[in-house]
């Protein structure tokens, strides 16, 4: 988001979600994503679904995060 000049805001009406789901996803509240969700974030911001997630192990730490956009 930083990259691309974006506010939590402007994300959330682009991509037609609140500004409290995409602050959720943004600090790794987030129990799970629909993928189409996550389709409309990485075309607004113009990138991969792995530039914005990443996977972590539960058994080694019980938090999943993803990260910042």
């Amino acid at each position: 988001m930083a990259q691309r000049n974006i506010s939590t805001g402007e994300l959330a009406k682009m991509v037609g979600i609140t500004p409290t789901n995409i602050s959720i996803l943004k600090t790794g509240k987030a129990k799970a994503i629909r993928f189409s969700t996550l389709g409309k974030i990485c075309k607004v911001l113009k990138c991969q679904p792995g530039d914005i997630l990443e996977y972590v192990d539960e058994e080694s730490n019980p938090t999943t995060n993803l990260s910042d956009f």
